[in-house]
């Protein structure tokens, strides 16, 4: 970035006292030195001579010290730059899109009910737009996993795709193990120090052919951290049915999580487990697992400071030389 600045902004409080010089100067000069009772005298010099030298010569003084007191204020370019180095992390979503994400359990702070899904794709979006420096993917599964956004740094594409999450999108059923598998599969070959999991349902594995326990142990071994997320309320949750008709009613159904399943898979992948039983809850998850992996920022700045006081000092030399010369000269003041 280019600036113009003053290293000494105070010295150009200075130009408000030339005014006031020039001022003084016009009506408490000097006394005469030759006194005389008329102009009588004078009124042919005066036609014939148009110049003014004392003018001259105190607009050159003035010019002099104007351009003194701005390379007295040192005016400076300063070409500025930061350069900042990151360490970013690559991370892994996997979000569980099954029926059950569909049900009414959680509540805003004004009593309006809202899904599972629904608090799922807000918190989400803050995660992450709070990690810009991270390469984030992510994984939905239910009976399958499917990839929905590979590892990138394009958040705002990602964030396209956080905002299209609902249920039906990769069937019925919970595949837990299938959707790790699927994160570290993603993760394995990428030359990143850090790799992360992070794994979002609100059921327990009854789908696909590796277990969650055996896909966990995987993961661990190529060195990927995992964290697990239990969402949905304690007992029993509002759960919205469509009719032949399409009209909806509401039933309720068990909140079936596997707490000590998820507690073992945290364990096996060296992360941690939450619990988020309510909306206020499941947003502070994300944001303490956002405050457990920082990432590692090195910040230089640079700074090439260019003086242009001499730009104002020669012309203040000159000036005050001009007058110093003239004064001595045809100008030259009768003492």
């Amino acid at each position: 970035m280019n600036q113009i600045q003053f290293a000494h902004p105070w010295a150009l409080a200075f130009l408000l006292l030339l005014p006031l010089l020039a001022y003084l100067r016009g009506h408490w000069g000097k006394a005469a030195a030759v006194q005389y009772s008329g102009l009588s005298l004078f009124g042919d010099l005066a036609r014939g001579r148009k110049i003014k030298p004392g003018g001259w010569l105190s607009a050159l003084r003035f010019l002099a010290l104007l351009c003194f007191i701005v390379a007295l204020a040192r005016p400076q370019k300063v070409d500025s730059s930061t350069q900042v180095q990151e360490s970013g992390i690559d991370m892994m979503l996997a979000i569980d899109l099954s029926p059950s994400m569909d049900a009414l359990d959680y509540h805003k702070d004004d009593g309006e009910e809202i899904s599972r899904v629904e608090v799922v794709r807000e918190t989400v979006g803050s995660f992450i737009q709070a990690r810009p420096n991270d390469r984030i993917g992510m994984v939905v599964f239910a009976g399958e996993a499917y990839l929905m956004s590979p590892l990138t740094l394009d958040h705002a594409w990602l964030l396209q795709n956080v905002d299209r999450l609902q249920v039906g999108l990769a069937g019925d059923a919970t595949a837990i193990g299938s959707a790790l598998a699927a994160c570290a599969n993603r993760l394995r070959d990428e030359p990143g120090k850090s790799k992360i999991i992070v794994l979002l349902t609100d059921g327990a594995n009854n789908a696909g052919k590796i277990t969650p326990f055996a896909a966990a142990e995987a993961a661990h071994a190529l060195g990927i951290k995992i964290y697990t997320i239990g969402a949905g309320s304690a007992d029993v949750a509002k759960f919205p049915v469509h009719d032949a008709f399409g009209r909806v009613t509401y039933t309720t159904i068990p909140v079936d999580i596997d707490n000590d399943a998820l507690q073992k898979i945290a364990d096996i992948g060296g992360g941690k487990f939450f619990r988020a039983a309510d909306y206020d809850t499941l947003k502070h998850v994300y944001e303490e697992i956002n405050k457990l992996e920082t990432t590692a920022a090195a910040v230089k700045h640079f700074q090439h400071v260019r003086e242009y006081f001499v730009f104002a000092l020669y012309p203040g030399l000159l000036f005050l030389g001009f007058e110093i010369g003239l004064a001595h000269t045809r100008w030259r003041r009768v003492p």
